[in-house]
């Protein structure tokens, strides 16, 4: 029987954390599913077809993996493609009450979908698209975060103070 899991998101932008937990569900599982999700509770900086470009340049390679695009509840989309099971990073004990409460509302949504949740590799526990929005918007390096493929692209939308903007 084929594993098939939903490593959901938003992407925005992929950092190299995002990268470290889809590696791994790929190693774990026979088939990983890259949902890039709108998240009703934040507005992105880059469009839903920049955020899936990221993806597939950065973990289109594997194999088992597969990108998709989905405007919708992670509960319907795992029951779409398939998936038993969501794959969640947690970065920190904070990231843990709010995956715990998703995780209990997906099993309501879909009782099939379970949850597994991956500790963060130790680089990257204080990695996240939030900082590296600030960190490239204040003009600062952030090719530690972000992959080659994909660094300019997001540092050169973001830096304001290379376009002479103000900062505040």
């Amino acid at each position: 029987m084929e594993r098939t899991v939903i490593c959901p998101g938003s992407f925005d932008p992929v950092t190299y954390g995002h990268i470290d937990i889809i590696t791994r569900a790929s190693k774990l599982f026979d088939k990983v599913i890259v949902g890039v999700f709108i998240n009703v509770d934040k507005k992105p900086v880059f469009s839903f077809e920049e955020r899936v470009s990221f993806l597939e340049r950065t973990v289109g390679d594997l194999p088992n993996v597969t990108i998709v695009g989905f405007d919708g509840l992670l509960a319907e989309c795992a029951k779409k493609y398939g998936a038993s099971a969501a794959v969640r990073g947690l970065r920190a004990v904070s990231d843990f009450e709010y995956e715990f409460q998703m995780a209990l509302t997906n099993k309501k949504l879909n009782e099939e979908l379970d949850t597994v949740f991956l500790a963060s590799d130790a680089r990257y526990t204080y990695l996240s698209s939030s900082i590296v929005k600030n960190v490239a918007t204040l003009g600062g390096d952030i090719s530690n975060f972000v992959p080659a493929s994909i660094h300019d692209e997001i540092f050169n939308r973001l830096n304001k103070t290379k376009k002479g903007e103000s900062v505040k």
